[in-house]
């Protein structure tokens, strides 16, 4: 469904296509994959990630940049009773805060990341999902989606955020708002979220279409399909 006209946000940049296909290159190759997979997930870390103290920016170039008072969060599809909420009125929806850890594909990982926002699973009691409801499809402002299966979005730890360290969420980090699943890479947490689709049928997204895992799991190195 498209988005409405007043609802379209400006977006500056341009897609890095060599950024795209070096990701792509390496989803081929296989790149960063140790073969030393944590089936347990007993370890803090997970293979082949490494540290950091920053919080690295990545994306495809373009950035929205959405104006609270155009900003609009539909959840919608397989649902009994759609959502659909401009900013005021999803700042009013229950708040929760959550400190978690966040891992990225390119091999980077950081620790205890206090995220303020609506948790899955309050977003999920006021739609109310259709018993045929499998999947979440998630679009972006900036026309990126990715997928996760619904009982991966449906856990206690998974939240839209608005809010990173007790600040509204940068720009570049994914402001005003952007999913948060802590337990997948995190290109399975997309930025500028607007719509979040439930369906019947997978729905794989930019990075699941360019030879990256269809789920995405840390600790079995699950980065490329």
């Amino acid at each position: 469904m498209p988005m409405d006209e007043d609802e379209a946000p400006g977006l500056t940049g341009q897609i890095k296509q060599k950024l795209v296909d070096t990701k792509e290159a390496w989803a081929k190759a296989g790149r960063l994959i140790t073969g030393a997979p944590d089936r347990a997930h007993a370890e803090r870390l997970p293979p082949g990630q490494r540290l950091v103290q920053d919080w690295p920016v990545l994306d495809l170039g373009v950035q929205p940049d959405v104006a609270k008072e155009k900003f609009r969060l539909r959840v919608e599809g397989l649902v009994e009773k759609p959502v659909r909420a401009d900013w005021d009125e999803f700042m009013a929806m229950p708040q929760s805060e959550m400190v978690v850890d966040i891992h990225c594909v390119t091999q980077w990982s950081r620790y205890d990341n206090s995220f303020t926002g609506v948790k899955a699973l309050d977003l999920l009691a006021m739609a109310q999902p259709k018993p045929n409801a499998r999947f979440v499809i998630f679009h972006s402002y900036d026309g990126y989606t990715t997928n996760v299966p619904l009982e991966e979005f449906a856990q206690p730890d998974v939240m839209v955020a608005h809010s990173w360290a007790g600040e509204p969420l940068t720009r570049q980090h994914g402001g005003p708002a952007r999913v948060i699943i802590p337990k997948l890479y995190f290109w399975k947490s997309p930025k500028w979220i607007t719509r979040i689709e439930l369906t019947y049928n997978d729905q794989p997204g930019f990075w699941e279409e360019r030879g990256y895992h269809n789920h995405g799991d840390p600790w079995l190195e699950e980065r490329y399909g």
